[in-house]
C-alpha cells in the first residue's frame, strides 16, 4: 500500500492553527496571574519574590485570629467568601504556641485545624501561610523543640505543594531578645528541619522588635536563599522610619514579606488611620511588597473585619458582604480595590 505523505505546508499551516487558536484563547481568556495554579512555587531573587515564570510577585491576603479562640469562623466556606470579598490569593494561619493562650503546645490537636485550613486555600487556588505565633514568650526559643516537631510534620504533609508559605515566628520581642542570640539560632534550625522535606518552600522568618527590626538582621542574614524576613507594622503607631528601613534592607538583597498589618495601632484598638494605611498600600504596592491584614475575626476590638453577626455561609453575590463588614472590614476592601472597581 503506497503511504500518504502530508505535504510540509500543510503540516505548517496546521501547526500555525494551532499556535494561532492557543495565542486567540489566551488572549480571548488571559490566565487569572493571582492564582497559585499560575504562579506555582514561589523563590526569593535579592529583594524580589518570583514565581515560577521568574516574574516578580505580590501577594495580598487576611490573617485568622488566634485559631484556638476563633476557628469555628474559619472554614473553607469563610475563606472562599473572603477570597470573593476581598480578591485576596494568601491566607494567614495564625496558631499561637504558649500554653497560657491554649496555643499548640498545651493543644496539640491544633494542627488538625491548620490542615483543614491548609487544604481549604489550596483547593481555593490561594497560598496558605501556616505561621507559628509566636508572641508572649517573647523569644522563639522557649519553644524551640516544639516547633521542630510541627514544621518537621506541616513539611512532609505539605513538601511538594507551592501552595504552603512556613513563617516559623511571628513576633519576637522584649528588649533582652537579639537577632544574633535568640532569633538567628533558632531560625537555622527551624528553616533546616523544613528544608528536610521542602526545599524549594518559600519561608518567612520573623525579626525582633515585633517583627520591625531589620537593621540588626541586615549585616547578618541567613545563609538559606530562599528566606523572606516578616515586617509588622499598624498604620496608626508605624511611619516613615519602618519604611526607611525597608528601603535599606532591601538595598542589600534582602527580601521582606509584611506577613502582618492593619488600619489600627499596634493595640488593635482605637481609631483606624485610613489615610496613614493609604501611605503604606501606595508604598508597598509601589515595591511589590506582598501583605497581609489583620485580622479576619468578629471579635469586639477596631481590627476585626466582620462584626459579630457574620457567620460562614452568608455571603450574598449582589451585596457581597456588605452587612457583615465592620468599620476595618470596609478599610481593607477601600485598600485592595482595584482602579476599576
Amino acid at each position: 500500500m503506497k503511504k500518504f505523505v502530508v505535504p510540509a505546508i500543510i503540516l505548517l499551516a496546521m501547526g500555525a492553527l494551532v499556535v494561532g487558536g492557543v495565542v486567540l484563547l489566551s488572549i480571548l481568556f488571559p490566565p487569572d496571574k493571582t492564582t497559585a495554579s499560575y504562579n506555582g512555587q514561589l523563590h526569593v531573587d535579592g529583594a524580589r519574590i518570583l514565581n515560577q515564570h521568574n516574574e516578580e510577585i505580590q501577594l495580598t491576603g487576611i490573617s485568622t485570629q488566634g485559631i484556638q479562640w476563633f476557628g469555628d469562623l474559619y472554614n473553607a466556606t469563610s475563606i472562599g467568601e473572603m477570597k470573593h470579598e476581598f480578591g485576596i490569593n494568601v491566607f494567614r494561619i495564625a496558631m499561637y504556641v504558649r500554653p497560657e493562650d491554649n496555643g499548640y503546645v498545651a493543644n496539640p490537636e491544633l494542627k488538625n485545624k491548620v490542615i483543614e485550613l491548609v487544604d481549604a486555600a489550596i483547593a481555593l487556588d490561594m497560598y496558605a501561610i501556616i505561621d507559628w505565633h509566636v508572641l508572649n514568650e517573647y523569644t522563639p526559643l522557649t519553644y524551640q523543640e516544639e516547633a521542630l516537631e510541627f514544621f518537621g510534620e506541616m513539611s512532609e504533609k505539605y513538601g511538594e505543594t507551592p501552595n504552603v508559605i512556613y513563617e516559623i515566628c511571628n513576633e519576637p520581642n522584649g528588649r533582652e531578645i537579639t537577632w544574633q542570640d535568640h532569633v538567628k539560632p533558632y531560625a537555622e534550625k527551624v528553616v533546616a528541619k523544613i528544608r528536610e522535606k521542602a526545599p524549594k518552600a518559600l519561608i518567612i522568618v520573623g525579626t525582633p522588635d515585633w517583627s520591625k527590626d531589620l537593621l540588626s538582621v541586615k549585616p547578618y542574614p541567613l545563609e538559606d536563599q530562599n528566606v523572606a524576613y516578616a515586617v509588622h507594622f499598624y498604620a496608626g503607631t508605624d511611619n516613615k522610619i519602618l519604611r526607611d528601613n525597608m528601603d535599606i534592607f532591601r538595598e542589600n538583597n534582602l527580601a521582606v514579606f509584611v506577613s502582618e498589618c492593619g488600619g489600627t495601632d499596634s493595640t488593635g484598638q482605637g481609631k483606624l488611620w485610613d489615610e496613614k494605611m493609604q501611605e503604606w498600600v501606595d508604598y508597598l504596592n509601589e515595591k511589590k511588597i506582598s501583605w497581609v491584614y489583620w485580622a479576619f475575626s468578629n471579635k469586639d476590638e477596631a481590627s476585626a473585619i466582620v462584626t459579630e453577626k457574620y457567620k460562614p455561609g452568608v455571603y450574598d453575590e449582589e451585596k457581597g458582604l456588605a452587612d457583615y463588614l465592620s468599620e476595618n472590614g470596609q478599610l481593607l476592601k477601600r485598600m485592595l480595590a482595584k482602579p476599576e472597581d
